[in-house]
């Protein structure tokens, strides 16, 4: 236990780097995740098909080249410094919204067609029929794969370790600089993990439980 109680600081500020890197990227994943899902399916050919190519792209690109991109190329463009921490937000929620993108379209396909289109056929434009009639219930269907690509973006924060940014993944380092034994950081930082993975798994109970009683 000294590992963790003698560098509370440490670990409060990888920890905390941590948790806004979940929060930031999966805010921004499932913002834009939604939108580029309602795109995949929408009866606008031009949507479909920039859906598809952002998909496609961001998706089979890795998430360490996306991060780079990000860490030293947009700057550049840019012309000035910018937060590294924004940046690797703004990395992992582009990168997240692919495979939030890709669970919503498979959600969304599990609502019968048939009720697509007796709401249109009343009147109800594509937002209004996604909106009322299409999202409520695919949302059902979307948690568990939701909550694995939640899991996984929690497991993807630590790539940002390799860019300047303070993290869980980055306290190894800090620690062997203090003289900790590495072997030990590291089964800290598993536990760590693993308590957070569990708090997402008792989440996703919660949710499903939530509206399987609504059904």
């Amino acid at each position: 236990m000294g590992v963790i109680s003698d560098h509370l600081d440490l670990w409060g500020e990888a920890l905390w780097g941590t948790i806004v890197l979940f929060l930031g990227g999966g805010l921004i994943a499932l913002v834009l995740g939604l939108i580029v899902g309602a795109a995949r399916v929408s009866p606008v050919p031009i949507a479909r098909a920039v859906g598809g190519v952002y998909v496609n792209w961001i998706r089979n690109t890795p998430l360490t080249l996306v991060m780079f991109f990000f860490a030293f190329c947009l700057p550049l463009l840019l012309g000035e410094r910018v937060n590294p921490l924004m940046l690797a937000v703004s990395a992992l929620g582009i990168y997240t919204a692919t495979y939030v993108a890709e669970a919503l379209r498979a959600g969304i396909n599990t609502v019968p067609v048939g009720q697509a289109e007796a709401a249109r056929a009343i009147g109800l434009n594509f937002g209004q029929v996604m909106r009322y009639v299409v999202l409520p219930q695919a949302t059902r269907s979307v948690v568990p794969p939701m909550m694995s690509v939640l899991i996984a973006l929690m497991k993807n924060t630590t790539v940002a370790a390799g860019f300047s940014v303070v993290n869980l993944g980055t306290i190894r380092a800090s620690l062997s600089e203090r003289g900790e034994n590495a072997l030990a950081v590291l089964l800290w930082v598993m536990v760590v993990f693993v308590v957070l993975v569990l708090l997402l798994g008792w989440l996703q109970r919660v949710l499903e439980n939530k509206w399987r009683i609504a059904r």
